[in-house]
C-alpha cells in the first residue's frame, strides 16, 4: 500500500512538473550577464539570443556587461546571484573550466546549473592588414628571431585565445608576449592602433570586423566554409586547435521547473531557421548541446585541462 502511494505521489509530481514550468513567468526583467565588453562576440551572441528568448519566455531580457578577469567577474556574480529565474550568465569555453584551474577563482563549475551551449567559434590568428607579416610563417619567423618580441593579445587569462598562445608556445617552442584585454573590441583597437602585433580573436568576430585586419591562420581541424582560403595551423604542421564555445547557465539553486523552462526555450531557439540564419550571417555555427549532457562533457574536458596544467601552466605568458 505504501509503495503504491509513493508511486502515485511520484507520478503526480512528474505530471505536474511540465505544467509548472509552462506556467512560470518572470516577475522582473531577466538579466543576461556578459563577462566582456559591449560589441564583442559573446555580447553580440547574447543580444541576438535575447530577441528569440523574450517571446518564448514572456518576459523582458536585459543584457548586462560585467567585464573583468577573463570573464570571472561575471561568472562570480552569477554563482552568488539570485536563483529565481531572472539571472542568467553567458559562458565561454574553455574559460569556464580553466579559470578555476589557473588560479583561486570566485566560482567553480558546480556553482551553476546548465541551460545549454549554443555556438562554436574557432580561434584565428590575425594582424593589421598592412602588417609586415603577411603569412603565419613570417609571423612565427619573427617570433623565432626575437623571443617575446611579438605582442599577442587575448580577451584575458584562461580564455580560449590565451590558451591558444600557451599551446602554440608548447608546440613550436616560440615565446610570445601575451597581453590580456577585457574583450574583443579593445584588442582590435590595439591592433589597428599599432599597439599590438597579433591577436587570437575568434574567426566569427574578425570576419564581421575585417576592416583593417588580416587573417593568417585558423586553429581548427579543417578550414571554415566562411573563410575557405584561410589555412589551418594543422596544415602548417602545428597540431593546435582551439575554439570558443558560448552557452548559458543559471545559479545552481534555481528551481528545476524554471531551469526546464529555459532549456526548452533554448532547445527550440537552436532549431529556429531564423536564428540559425542570423548566427551563420556572423560566420558562426550553431553547436547546441542541452542541459546536463553539456556539463557531462565539460567535466571530462575539465580533467584534460587539469592534466595540461601540470605541464603547461596558464600563467606561462
Amino acid at each position: 500500500m505504501m509503495h503504491r502511494r509513493t508511486l502515485l505521489v511520484a507520478s503526480a509530481a512528474t505530471l505536474a512538473a511540465p505544467a509548472l514550468a509552462q506556467s512560470w513567468r518572470p516577475d522582473r526583467p531577466i538579466e543576461i550577464v556578459v563577462g566582456f565588453t559591449p560589441g564583442g562576440a559573446t555580447d553580440v551572441d547574447a543580444r541576438l539570443f535575447v530577441r528569440f528568448l523574450e517571446p518564448r519566455i514572456g518576459g523582458t531580457c536585459v543584457v548586462v556587461n560585467r567585464p573583468g578577469a577573463g570573464g570571472e567577474v561575471a561568472l562570480a556574480a552569477i554563482a552568488r546571484g539570485r536563483a529565481d529565474g531572472t539571472l542568467i550568465g553567458t559562458t565561454n569555453m574553455p574559460g569556464l573550466l580553466t579559470i578555476p584551474i589557473e588560479r583561486p577563482a570566485q566560482f567553480k563549475l558546480d556553482d551553476f546549473t546548465p541551460i545549454g551551449n549554443i555556438v562554436g567559434d574557432p580561434s584565428a590568428i590575425s594582424v593589421r592588414a598592412d602588417s609586415p607579416y603577411q603569412t603565419i610563417e613570417q609571423l612565427f619567423e619573427a617570433a623565432r628571431r626575437e623571443p617575446e618580441g611579438i605582442s599577442f593579445g587575448s580577451p584575458g587569462i584562461g580564455t580560449d585565445d590565451h590558451l591558444l598562445v600557451v599551446l602554440l608556445q608548447q608546440a613550436t617552442g616560440l615565446r610570445f608576449n601575451h597581453v590580456a584585454f577585457q574583450g574583443d573590441p579593445p584588442i582590435r583597437t590595439a591592433i589597428l592602433g599599432r599597439q599590438l602585433i597579433a591577436s587570437g580573436l575568434n574567426l566569427g568576430y574578425v570576419l564581421t570586423n575585417m576592416d583593417g585586419m588580416r587573417l593568417l591562420a585558423l586553429a581548427a581541424n579543417e578550414r571554415s566554409r566562411f573563410a575557405p582560403d584561410l589555412p589551418t595551423l594543422k596544415e602548417k604542421g602545428i597540431d593546435v586547435t582551439m575554439a570558443s564555445e558560448r552557452g548559458l547557465v543559471m545559479p545552481v539553486a534555481t528551481p528545476a521547473h524554471i531551469v526546464s523552462r529555459f532549456r526548452e526555450a533554448t532547445d527550440d531557439i537552436a532549431k529556429d531557421p531564423e536564428f540559425i540564419r542570423a548566427i551563420e550571417a556572423r560566420s558562426l555555427l550553431v553547436r547546441h548541446e542541452s542541459g546536463e549532457a553539456w556539463f557531462t562533457r565539460l567535466r571530462a574536458d575539465e580533467q584534460r585541462y587539469r592534466a595540461l596544467w601540470q605541464t603547461t601552466p596558464w600563467a606561462q605568458r
